[in-house]
């Protein structure tokens, strides 16, 4: 009878636990057939747009306005320089344009002049349709020989030729200030005569005269006076019917 009984109690606990294992592979395939439930993932300021490089919109752009401010600032330097490099080059002073009437300086504006013979057909310049003046430096050094520029201009529509020469356009030198005592004359011993020269319709040609510093006597005395001591003197041209023309210099001391 205890062997029936166990028996059965086997049987019993056989069932009990095979039922139960079913269940719970029941319960398994309900549980995988249900979907997932989702989930939503919280707001996330930190991180990054996908294709948005780091910094952002806004420093990109700034970036690109100080490039192009870095840009004009080149470019204004350069034409400033160029305006500034191209504003030395390119102005003139008033030698630039037709000689002045007397005055110091270099000079200019005029060509050099074509000397041609006495004989020459061309008609004489008259004094109403020749401007004369005269210009030479500011100051020479002491072994400096003064030189002299006439400048000779025809206002008419037909060259014309005018004697330049020191009988006709006279050169004198003179110490400025008090008496203005006559130092050099080109009337005081020539060395030449009659220099015509051709000047064009319209043009203004330059002739130049070189003085050694001599000072001069009429009819070219024998004994020499001496030479020009350092100061200032004013060299005047004069040629008939014309004004006197002037323009003051400096005999600088050693």
């Amino acid at each position: 009878m205890l062997v029936i009984a166990l028996l059965a109690a086997l049987v019993v606990w056989a069932v009990t636990a095979t039922g139960g294992g079913g269940k719970k592979s029941d319960d398994a395939k309900s549980g995988g057939a249900s979907p997932a439930p989702s989930i939503t993932p919280g707001p996330s300021s930190s991180d990054p747009v996908v294709g948005q490089p780091p910094g952002g919109r806004d420093e990109s752009g700034g970036s690109g306005e100080g490039s192009g401010t870095g840009g004009a600032d080149g470019g204004s330097t350069t034409g400033g320089g160029a305006g500034q490099g191209a504003d030395t080059s390119g102005g003139g002073g008033p030698d630039s344009g037709g000689p002045a009437a007397g005055g110091s300086g270099t000079g200019g504006g005029g060509t050099a002049g074509q000397q041609v013979p006495a004989g020459s057909p061309l008609p004489n310049c008259t004094p109403e349709t020749l401007q004369l003046s005269i210009r030479t430096e500011n100051t020479y050094g002491p072994d400096d020989k003064p030189v002299f520029r006439l400048y000779a201009k025809n206002t008419s529509s037909a060259e014309c030729k005018a004697d330049l020469g020191p009988k006709n356009t006279v050169l004198t030198v003179s110490e400025a200030g008090g008496d203005d005592e006559q130092v050099w004359s080109s009337k005081d011993c020539p060395r030449g005569g009659a220099v015509f020269m051709r000047i064009p319709a319209g043009a203004t040609i330059v002739h130049t005269v070189e003085w050694d510093r001599k000072k001069s006597t009429p009819a070219c005395a024998t004994t020499p006076p001496g030479t020009a001591a350092p100061g200032t003197y004013l060299v005047e041209a004069k040629a008939p019917g014309e004004p006197v023309q002037r323009a003051s210099f400096v005999l600088a001391k050693d």
